[in-house]
């Protein structure tokens, strides 16, 4: 895949309206859990692979939005990665490899809660990488993306975004309910004195990583439950695109089987 395409820049500032989701929510999320559950199981039954990157601010609906896209999902087929901090044994590789092993074999698809764009983020914020090794990330991320792709792997990356207010009102909920303050931790506090480093680091990111093999879709988070059907959508329709929607028919094998055993019966086909 050639890589002369020149990546766009995206401005978040036209993701933030919050605005609320206008129709049945709950009818229109079990519409989008049924389609994606076919999506899961074309991916089955015709051996392909996909990751789904989810990046986004702290409390910006990232957990919820992944409740709800596997909500539907046989789990033999599909995994979660949350990732968090490099340990010592990552730190003494190559940033991307601890991300090569997980990512997913044929009839499975990846879903990342966060991922290899650390480098380019926290660990640019945080000072753990040095100026050369974030600036070299972007290539090397984008080399990563297309390896993946000409091998056949389907890769969706989303970025949820809300305000500084609303993250805070969210984070402030977490701290006063009971069985969500796990959540909250130390880092959460210091990202919110960081923004502004953090908004600078995305302006980068979108502008070196928005390629075409690999488009960044921004998602408004300020409304959960728009943010929630926005992303499964998006999911949705990027998954479609790459994954043949027919079933195959079935084996001659196992309908010879069929008929020793149940004798002759009609098979089912879609309408």
């Amino acid at each position: 895949m050639a890589l002369s395409a020149q990546p766009m820049a995206i401005d978040l500032s036209n993701v933030e309206a919050g605005t609320p989701f206008e129709g049945d929510y709950d009818e229109t999320l079990k519409a989008l859990q049924e389609r994606l559950s076919r999506i899961l199981v074309a991916h089955i039954v015709h051996k392909r692979r996909a990751a789904i990157v989810f990046e986004g601010w702290d409390a910006s609906g990232k957990g919820g939005a992944i409740k709800r896209l596997t909500g539907g999902w046989d789990p033999r087929a599909y995994c979660v990665w949350p990732i968090q901090a490099p340990t010592e044994e990552e730190k003494g590789r190559h940033f991307l490899w601890r991300f090569w092993t997980k990512l997913p074999t044929s009839g499975i698809i990846a879903v990342f809660d966060r991922s290899w764009y650390g480098r380019v983020l926290v660990e640019r914020v945080e000072g753990i990488a040095s100026e050369a090794e974030w600036h070299r990330g972007y290539d090397g991320i984008n080399e990563f993306e297309a390896q993946q792709i000409d091998a056949g792997m389907t890769i969706v990356k989303l970025f949820l975004h809300v305000t500084a207010e609303t993250e805070v009102d969210r984070l402030k909920a977490r701290l006063d309910h009971p069985w969500k303050r796990w959540k909250i931790g130390p880092d959460d506090f210091r990202n919110l004195e960081k923004r502004e480093a953090y908004l600078a680091a995305l302006r980068d990111m979108f502008g070196h990583t928005n390629t075409r093999w690999a488009p960044w879709h921004a998602i408004d988070g300020n409304n959960k439950k728009a943010a929630r059907i926005a992303s499964l959508k998006v999911i949705a329709d990027q998954l479609e695109r790459s994954v043949p929607m027919e079933p195959p028919p079935p084996s001659k094998a196992l309908e010879e089987l069929a008929r020793n055993v149940f004798g002759d019966r009609e098979t089912d086909q879609p309408g």
